[in-house]
């Protein structure tokens, strides 16, 4: 490490404009490339997987995105009033005429099918706009085209509501600019500079983040036409990059200045930083990869893709962190100090630098008080964690959207007036093979019209061969309704082998509800296994890195602790509605079911930061004194003022992408906050260290034999020429509260 940093440093200018280079020409080769991003959860095998077969080999063509727009006459009047009639025929007909659209199916056709498109009361009704290809696929601008068409001055007069719905549409109500990263970013340039006291100081983290992330973010764009990649796994990168990238590129900025109040020279001090902490960030960095890249074992297209990408962000910020930040370093010289520090350095030359304040002074109270400390540490993360028992997987859908959008508006309207149902409607389609199995399609209808929760069923449409049918269910409850994901089960189990009985019929139950649950019961299975996969890797990292059998134990708990707990305030925001509509969040309503895979990946790697840079000072002393007690103390002292601010950094970043506009990215972002929150203010400076306190000596402990076969890694090697700071013990016995051990 130190060789890398010392090249960089002679190679300045050169490293710099490599990273110039790489970030412009991804973003030149991204912008050429355009976006080809995937959001297809289907999971092949599963039941859903296989009506969608059906229906594209049966119906083929017809997989352009459908939505609506829903209209809704004011009192006293209807839909069919003629001035309304006429002035909304003619807004059909110019979204019809629209680039993109490929048919509009209105309420005023003649026939059975037009009239069950206005309601009962005759004051709503709604027309189908299909367009020429799937929801991912169309053009922003294609999707504004019709919204602004159909919601234009002259049709929204004397009272008349217009609204849309459906995914594209929903990509007209997208933030446009990226106001989330620049707030995040704001925050964490005001909190380094508080703690550097220097501007050129707290501006190169952030400088160093939004090279690497923004190279990420636009090598991701390209990774999307070599395989499948969800929409947000770009936000989602570039979210978990920056808090990440700017806490890296902290915690090395930090060793370096400590190196230049120590009488360092600039090269000495930035080659030293990398070669101990930067050997720390990679080493964290490695684990966070791991964690998302344990993703791949659950072999889902879907989860493949935003694993590598966020893998990607990760390594990006990780090389920039100790290529990058010790060129940018060696530009500032010695303004890496304060105006105040360089002055005192000057005048009083360098001195050892004990920790002191509020960081020795809430170290030696852990001391004092392990065992009463740890128990209400332990008391928050339970009472936190509970919600998480009442976790429902399921789709949010456009129901959940902020009470202002239009497209929450339109399904309102639609439930209110067509029933709940209509919003997300099941598809059962059959292969069908002779007469037999047209008279079992037929008593498939019977039964399905009869059944307890189905509000209406049918009629049947036939492909032109006549071996492929489909039936639209319309379920009297929500699409995220468990009672909805209750009735999927229903015909699954029940109804479909009833009706098909004796019959060579093959029927299938699809649509979003049952894509979702067949999602979620695929993720959901295999979900101990992931755990189980990241949490042994983590422990093997641990393991060799500290030679210790109760570390890494501790640190897997303290894991599952922050994401239990973290999962717990998700679940009271967005599925109890605790405050979700006044921070414009949507109203209540089911956990996406990839959010606890990808959440898992990414707080497990997370939490291993920190633990990785608290316990790494702890081990170096350890080695130094065998003292656990002194260990345990001065680690947590040195540490823990850097980890408080890279959490508040991480934390300011993390809650900013809650303005993104996008209810899943803030799903994210208060659920990375409250983990980092919790993990660097409740589990790393509070219930680690009283637990180490209370173990003494046993926290070191490995079996001779297995400590023989280990490989030997350091994580961040002390410095040999830094003098040792003296921490004052809060007894004068502490010092020598357990027998020195022999340095390994």
């Amino acid at each position: 490490m130190a060789a890398i940093a010392r090249w960089c440093l002679r190679h300045r200018l050169v490293t710099v404009l490599i990273w110039l280079l790489a970030l412009g020409g991804t973003a030149a080769a991204a912008g050429a490339a355009g976006t080809a991003f995937s959001n297809d959860y289907e999971v092949p095998g599963t039941e859903s997987a296989k009506a969608h077969a059906l229906l594209r080999e049966g119906f083929p063509g017809q997989g352009g995105d459908t939505d609506t727009i829903v209209w809704r006459a004011p009192d006293h009047r209807t839909v069919r009033t003629p001035e309304i009639q006429q002035r909304m025929t003619r807004a059909l007909d110019a979204v019809a005429a629209l680039p993109g659209v490929a048919s509009v199916a209105g309420p005023y056709a003649p026939g059975p099918a037009g009239a069950a498109q206005i309601s009962p009361d005759g004051r709503t009704a709604y027309a189908v706009v299909t367009f020429d290809r799937p929801a991912d696929s169309v053009p922003k601008a294609q999707a504004k085209a019709v919204l602004d068409t159909a919601r234009n001055p002259a049709t929204q007069t004397d009272g008349l509501q217009v609204e849309l719905g459906g995914r594209a549409i929903g990509l007209t109500e997208a933030p446009s600019a990226h106001l989330a990263e620049v707030i995040g970013v704001g925050i964490a340039a005001v909190v380094l500079f508080l703690a550097f006291g220097s501007l050129a100081a707290s501006l190169l983290p952030i400088a160093t983040a939004l090279v690497s992330v923004g190279s990420a973010y636009f090598g991701i764009t390209l990774l999307g036409h070599a395989m499948p990649v969800a929409d947000f796994a770009p936000m989602l990168g570039t979210l978990v990059g920056l808090g990440v990238g700017i806490d890296y590129a902290l915690f090395i900025v930090t060793r370096h200045r400590k190196g230049l109040a120590r009488g360092l020279t600039v090269e000495e001090a930035a080659a030293n930083a990398v070669a101990t902490t930067g050997r720390a960030v990679v080493f964290a960095g490695a684990t966070v990869c791991i964690a998302l890249l344990g993703m791949l074992v659950l072999r889902l297209n879907f989860l493949d893709g935003v694993a590598i990408a966020a893998s990607l962000t990760v390594v990006l910020t990780v090389v920039a962190s100790v290529t990058l930040l010790p060129a940018l370093l060696s530009y500032i010289g010695m303004r890496a100090l304060s105006r105040r520090e360089r002055r005192k350095l000057a005048a009083e030359g360098p001195r050892p630098q004990p920790p002191t304040g509020f960081a020795a002074r809430w170290s030696a109270f852990v001391e004092r008080h392990p065992k009463l400390l740890g128990l209400v540490a332990a008391l928050v993360m339970a009472v936190l964690a509970l919600p998480t028992l009442s976790l429902h997987l399921g789709t949010s859908d456009q129901g959940n959207n902020p009470a202002a959008s239009t497209t929450r508006k339109a399904y309102d309207l639609l439930a209110d007036s067509f029933g709940p149902g209509t919003n997300g409607p099941l598809s059962v389609v059959a292969r069908l093979d002779g007469a037999g199995d047209r008279v079992a399609f037929e008593r498939l209808t019977e039964a399905l019209r009869t059944t307890e929760g189905v509000a209406s069923a049918g009629p049947a449409v036939f492909n032109r061969s006549g071996d492929t049918a489909v039936l639209t269910v319309v379920p009297d409850s929500a699409p995220q309704s468990r009672a909805t994901s209750e009735l999927v089960d229903t015909l699954r189990r029940d109804v479909i082998p009833r009706s098909a009985h004796g019959s060579t019929m093959d029927a299938h139950v699809g649509g979003v509800t049952a894509g979702y649950d067949d999602f979620a019961e695929v993720i959901v299975g295999k979900l101990p296994l992931f755990v189980g996969v990241v949490i042994a890797l983590g422990c093997v990292l641990l393991l060799l890195a500290f030679r210790s059998i109760g570390i890494p134990l501790k640190a897997a708990a303290m894991n599952v602790a922050a994401v239990a707990s973290s999962f717990g305030v998700v679940v009271a925001i967005f599925q109890w509605g605790w405050g979700s509509e006044p921070l414009g969040l949507g109203s209540a309503g089911p956990i996406e079911p990839f959010l606890p895979v990808i959440m898992v990946s990414v707080l497990f790697g997370l939490s291993m930061d920190y633990q990785v840079f608290l316990v790494s000072r702890m081990y170096e002393e350890w080695l130094e004194t065998g003292d656990n007690r002194r260990a345990v103390r001065v680690g947590l002292a040195e540490t823990s003022r850097v980890i408080n601010s890279a959490a508040v950094i991480m934390i300011s970043v993390f809650l900013a992408f809650v303005l993104s506009g996008d209810r899943l990215i803030a799903m994210f972002g208060i659920a990375l906050a409250a983990a980092v929150a919790l993990d660097a203010f409740v589990l790393r400076t509070l219930l680690v260290p009283a637990l180490m306190h209370m173990l003494g000596g046993a926290n070191w402990w490995i079996p001779a034999w297995l400590d023989r076969r280990l490989p030997r890694i350091s994580i961040e090697p002390p410095e040999r020429s830094a003098p040792r700071a003296t921490l004052p013990s809060q007894r004068p016995e502490a010092d020598h509260a357990e027998p020195a051990r022999t340095p390994r």
